[in-house]
């Protein structure tokens, strides 16, 4: 079986799209596929973790820099884009190109390796790029998490909390088998596998002595470095320790070292770590951003304050505090005096992160992947 992914990396779009496809295409290869990646050369790609992954990787040229009101213009100009029948995604600028640009791009990489299954994680393309390069692949799964536009799939998911099936009646063919929810949020086989140690942990748990803090592989508005800043005056324990992580093209790695040096406890800051599930058992209360860890937090029953990022992530953000598992911060001016004021209300009554945690641990189970993949093996001999 030959799948094909199509996902792109970006200091603008960050890293996790990429990231969900290669725990897909780990767990895809388990199975005996062999998987291809075709990602556009953003500014922040991911290029080199796709290759150290041993995957296939096939790069498209770095994109034209443009707005998403210039893209609009360009699809205008052409005759197929039909901008006055179906508009542009949302995200459309995310592409760096036009879809049609970057249809005729895919598919000449596609013509070539003729995949059983393409992938698709892209907030920018919709049903017209799907139907372009429909020749070139046998099926067609979709990963999305907005339902703001229709898809031409065989197989949709959307791993947010709170989304349905009927969300996207409207948006894919009958024949789409829609998987919604965080019981098919595709995390890493750790996770599932370090669960039973983690909240094991937290039934023992009497405070915060390990902190965690991860805003995502890219963090290009330094929401890391105001989480400090609002750290350095909270009354945390004395004996509390606090673990950094970022992404190696994140823009503001060395300001944060800096600032990590300068504060008030141990402060390690780490880069590019290929054991997150280990640190994210081991700590106590993680200040993380909204997005696709917060699936990673919750399979591990990890009490959360979340930072919400990008407009795109609020939904999914209301949901996980509605269900008691996080407290959610806007990037926003008033951001570090509520998260002083929230982390000083569980330094004085630590029974909030058992709360938390009881709550985060009925979220998922951590074992979404393997649900996806017997459906995408199952299916591949039914093409209508």
């Amino acid at each position: 079986m030959k799948i094909a992914f199509r996902a792109d990396a970006s200091l603008q779009m960050g890293s996790g799209h990429v990231m969900r496809c290669l725990t897909l295409a780990d767990a895809l290869r388990e199975q005996g596929a062999q998987c291809h990646f075709i990602s556009r050369a953003h500014p922040g790609h991911l290029m080199e973790v796709i290759r150290q992954r041993g995957y296939m990787t096939n790069w498209l040229v770095a994109p034209v820099q443009q707005s998403q009101a210039a893209i609009k213009n360009i699809a205008t100009a052409v005759p197929d884009a039909q901008p006055n029948q179906q508009p542009e995604p949302f995200h459309a600028a995310w592409l760096g190109n036009t879809w049609q640009t970057d249809a005729t791009d895919t598919a000449a990489v596609l013509a070539s390796l003729q995949p059983d299954w393409l992938v698709v994680d892209h907030y920018a393309l919709d049903q017209r790029w799907e139907e372009a390069v429909a020749p070139h692949y046998k099926k067609l799964m979709v990963i999305d998490d907005l339902a703001d536009r229709a898809h031409l799939c065989d197989v949709l998911l959307d791993q947010n909390l709170g989304r349905q099936q009927q969300d996207y009646a409207k948006l894919v063919p009958a024949r789409c088998q829609v998987f919604t929810g965080p019981q098919y949020a595709l995390l890493r086989p750790e996770f599932a596998t370090l669960r039973a140690y983690s909240l094991q942990r937290r039934l023992a748990q009497i405070g915060i002595g390990k902190l965690l803090i991860t805003m995502g592989g890219v963090d290009q508005d330094n929401a890391t470095g105001q989480v400090l800043q609002a750290l350095k005056t909270c009354a945390l324990p004395a004996n509390c320790r606090i673990t950094v992580v970022m992404g190696l093209t994140a823009p503001w790695l060395q300001k944060v070292q800096e600032l990590a040096s300068q504060m008030p406890w141990p402060t390690d800051v780490q880069v590019n770590v290929n054991d997150m599930a280990q640190r994210m058992a081991d700590s106590d209360l993680a200040i993380g951003a909204a997005g696709s860890s917060s699936w990673e937090r919750c399979c591990l029953g990890l009490p959360t304050l979340m930072v919400v990022l990008a407009d795109n992530q609020r939904e999914a953000a209301t949901h996980l505090q509605n269900s008691g598992s996080a407290h959610c911060f806007a990037l926003n001016g008033s951001m570090q005096e509520d998260l002083k004021a929230q982390l000083q209300s569980l330094v004085n009554d630590p029974a909030q992160l058992s709360q938390m945690a009881t709550c985060a641990r009925a979220i998922t189970n951590g074992l979404g992947v393997d649900q996806v993949v017997t459906a995408i093996t199952a299916t591949l001999n039914n093409r209508d």
